[in-house]
């Protein structure tokens, strides 16, 4: 684990650590229907959101790979996964094996705020910060540490203006145990845009949340679209938002 770990690692790296040792997984990457809507349409946005095809990726907080391991598909000439959980990173090299993609993808134990190894060189095209953001212990300064990085930053994260979300934050155990402390998009943004990025496009996506019974799911997937189409309903009732970001000067 990267030497800044004392003071910038959660106690919630240990709670994901335990949930991969106990199931294998993360809770959000299982075969429960609610997660696989939300994870198809985010997957489905993240895939629109950049060309990725012949493209360098650095997948950061990577978690159990599920989500890294979807990059081949869109093409990638290679893509490299990093998250500070030891044992999530062995359940992923683990899965890139099995499935015959350890050529393409690989898996690091690694540290946002200490990624500086990976930045130099122009090594990667893009960053994905798929579902890391709320997990972090000072967002500001991991998004300020991505300054020196000359491509596109592609973000998705839980939206905080989504108030059932704020509420599941304060009372949902999981939410808890794992510290989520979602953040409005325009304060993401302003982030992006302190640490030298041009902000591109942001939207807000998904009506399913994670774990919601399977009725409930079926129903909310079916008027997803009208929700998303509409302004102001869809600030508060969509349950991510998916950001681009490209250094300033560059156009791709």
């Amino acid at each position: 684990m990267a030497r800044t770990q004392d003071v910038t690692t959660k106690k919630n790296v240990s709670k994901f650590e335990a949930d991969v040792q106990h199931t294998g997984s993360y809770a959000y990457t299982t075969e429960r229907l609610s997660a696989r809507l939300a994870n198809l349409r985010i997957s489905k946005c993240i895939a629109q959101a950049y060309d990725f095809t012949g493209k360098t990726v650095l997948d950061v907080g990577c978690g159990d790979g599920a989500y890294t391991l979807e990059f081949p598909t869109l093409a990638v000439k290679e893509v490299v996964g990093v998250d500070p959980a030891g044992l999530a990173i062995e359940a992923a090299n683990v899965k890139a094996h099995k499935l015959g993609l350890d050529t393409t993808v690989k898996f690091e134990v690694g540290n946002i705020y200490d990624l500086e190894p990976y930045l130099v060189g122009n090594r990667f095209d893009c960053i994905v910060l798929r579902g890391v953001v709320h997990h972090l212990l000072d967002p500001a300064r991991a998004i300020t540490g991505l300054s020196s990085f000359n491509g596109t930053i592609v973000v998705l994260e839980p939206n905080g203006n989504n108030p059932v979300l704020k509420l599941l934050e304060k009372y949902s155990q999981y939410h808890i145990e794992h510290e989520e402390r979602s953040f409005a998009p325009a304060r993401i943004r302003s982030w992006l845009t302190a640490a030298g990025f041009h902000v591109c496009s942001s939207k807000v996506i998904n009506l399913v949340p994670f774990f919601c019974p399977d009725w409930m799911a079926k129903v909310l997937r079916v008027v997803e679209p009208l929700f998303e189409r509409l302004p102001l309903v869809r600030d508060i009732a969509c349950g991510q938002n998916i950001i681009v970001a490209h250094r300033i000067g560059r156009t791709a």
